[in-house]
């Protein structure tokens, strides 16, 4: 299926706040919002929330593959190394330090490929840890406004719905004014019902579970942090930093 093909009954257009899921929330739904919100909370939007807050500037990229460090030399920026590695990665504990001015490509199959297929006037990165700041900026811009979950990716590559991530959007929704359809309800909903239990489910999802098991507890702990942030990570085009 293509973008062109997604049908009407499924675009949420009779609303001025949405949810979906993955690459057809981002490149469908997008068209016709005045704003995307791109959620990935284990790990890239939290990445940017913690980078961005600190004054660098982030810029996205697909995939960790040779034409990366072209990309990267051409802004005079440098690349993530991967996640583990000595330096700056996907991992939000290594950017807690990253000095102002940092210019970083950091690569992702999830919230930076969503990004690049936001094709909204304004795209911004939204997380556990400044949903409220998020949402207060998003209802200050031209609408609607559609909040995207990025999830994760099963081995066959399809799209894995992550509850980390509707945690996430959910918080963003919940933070969010307007008429929303049916779908941003039962996310801002879920999130009510589950706030008080943030850390338990967090480190208790797949994805949590998975992180934890190679190493990077530390992660999901700064990923499980609520309203800690007024950072908005906004993209314009070419990079993320801080917004207004």
């Amino acid at each position: 299926m293509t973008v062109a093909e997604i049908p009407a009954f499924a675009t949420q257009q009779a609303h001025d706040v949405r949810f979906e899921w993955g690459w057809h929330g981002a490149a469908g739904l997008a068209r016709g919002s005045g704003v995307v919100v791109i959620v990935d909370v284990l790990s890239y939007s939290t990445c940017l929330d913690i980078a961005c807050a600190q004054g660098a500037t982030v810029y996205p990229f697909r995939f960790r593959d040779d034409s990366v460090q072209a990309f990267a030399q051409d802004r005079a920026a440098t690349v993530a190394v991967r996640r583990g590695e000595e330096g700056y990665s996907l991992s939000p504990h290594s950017l807690q330090a990253i000095p102002a001015g940092t210019r970083l490509v950091l690569p992702s199959p999830n919230g930076a490929t969503l990004t690049l297929e936001a094709n909204a006037p304004v795209v911004l990165a939204g997380c556990l840890r400044n949903a409220q700041a998020v949402a207060r900026l998003a209802r200050t811009l031209p609408g609607p406004v559609t909040v995207v979950a990025a999830g994760e990716r099963w081995p066959d590559n399809t799209l894995r719905p992550s509850l980390e991530d509707l945690l996430g959007a959910g918080a963003l929704l919940h933070h969010m004014a307007g008429d929303k359809s049916v779908e941003a309800q039962a996310a801002a909903a879920f999130f009510a019902a589950s706030r008080t239990n943030l850390k338990r489910l967090m480190t208790g999802c797949a994805s949590g579970i998975e992180l934890a098991e190679r190493g990077f507890a530390n992660d999901v702990a700064l990923a499980s942090a609520y309203n800690v942030s007024a950072c908005v990570p906004r993209f314009d085009g070419q990079a993320y930093c801080a917004g207004p």
